[in-house]
């Protein structure tokens, strides 16, 4: 599991990195602890990239994840593909399933329903809603990452719907879905979640529901640790610079936005949502396993997912 550091710090910021998202989530992935890459062409072979804090445009913000994506997939679903599955809905690397939680809605209600899940990385969630007799759309930014899920559309004998496109232009007319998902996708990654959340909004029909997962941002107040290094306050909660991995060039390779729990519910308000729960899922005793800084003793004290159900008003 690849390790964040940044200046000053033993270990970063947690984010999405080392999150296995409920699809995808997360929001993360590599499977070494080397920020090396194996794209060629995409960055020098040699250089560690730099960790650090500091603004990144929505554009530059695009542009680092999807290549962050793109070079990493292989190694993420390799890392995470037996805990996500080929058709589990899991909403965060606590493991919540939403066959139990039902936080779209009523299985059986799901039957003829369209879905868009935003950041879908493989379709995970996706194909999960398609066994249910829903009708998902699966979105991502990553060329590679959507190349997997054909691949296990193939293996599985399933034709999930794929799109590749960015989440802040979405291509598709206005009241197209009924309801809307990611886990752990898109929103850590963008600079402007507000802009995302109305492109959301925008292709939902009145009573429309979207419900995303993210890490919760109490996190970002605490070292990246899995062990009792990790419970103790290192940062600002408050600090909202983002954390941002560049090459040799100050090119940024990979970036990640902080919200707080505040800016989150007034993003969801300002987009014209209506939040209706935040979900804080508990560690259950099951899941005895460890990426990065998530572990069964910080996830038992400190909650490291929060999900936020919004509605678009209207019947």
């Amino acid at each position: 599991m690849r390790e964040r550091r940044t200046p000053g710090t033993e270990r970063s910021i947690p984010g999405t990195r080392d999150v296995p998202r409920g699809r995808r989530t997360s929001q993360p992935p590599a499977a070494t602890s080397s920020a090396k890459t194996t794209t060629t062409g995409a960055m020098n072979q040699d250089h560690e990239p730099e960790a650090t804090r500091r603004d990144a445009s929505d554009t530059e913000s695009s542009r680092a994840n999807r290549g962050w994506w793109d070079r990493n997939a292989d190694d993420y679903q390799q890392e995470h593909g037996s805990f996500l599955g080929d058709d589990r809905f899991v909403w965060g690397p606590e493991g919540l399933d939403e066959a139990d939680a039902a936080l779209l809605g009523p299985a059986a209600e799901l039957k003829g329903r369209r879905v868009l899940e935003i950041g879908a990385g493989a379709a995970q969630c996706s194909r999960w809603l398609a066994t249910q007799g829903a009708l998902p759309v699966a979105l991502d930014l990553s060329h590679r990452q959507l190349q997997h899920a054909l691949r296990i559309n193939d293996d599985a004998g399933d034709a999930v719907e794929l799109v590749e496109a960015d989440a802040g232009a979405l291509p598709f007319r206005d009241g197209s879905f009924d309801l809307a998902c990611s886990a752990y996708g898109a929103l850590p990654f963008v600079a402007d979640p507000v802009h995302v959340l109305r492109e959301v909004r925008r292709v939902l029909r009145p009573g429309g529901r979207f419900v995303f997962s993210v890490t919760h941002p109490i996190r970002w107040a605490f070292p990246d640790e899995p062990g009792p290094e990790g419970l103790s306050v290192a940062a600002s909660y408050f600090d909202r610079t983002p954390y941002v991995e560049q090459d040799e060039n100050g090119r940024a390779v990979y970036v990640e936005h902080h919200r707080t729990v505040g800016d989150r519910v007034r993003d969801v308000v300002a987009a014209g949502f209506r939040l209706v729960d935040l979900v804080e899922p508990e560690w259950p005793e099951w899941n005895t396993q460890e990426w990065g800084g998530w572990s069964p003793l910080r996830g038992h004290l400190i909650p490291g997912t929060a999900i936020f159900v919004c509605e678009v008003d209207g019947a």
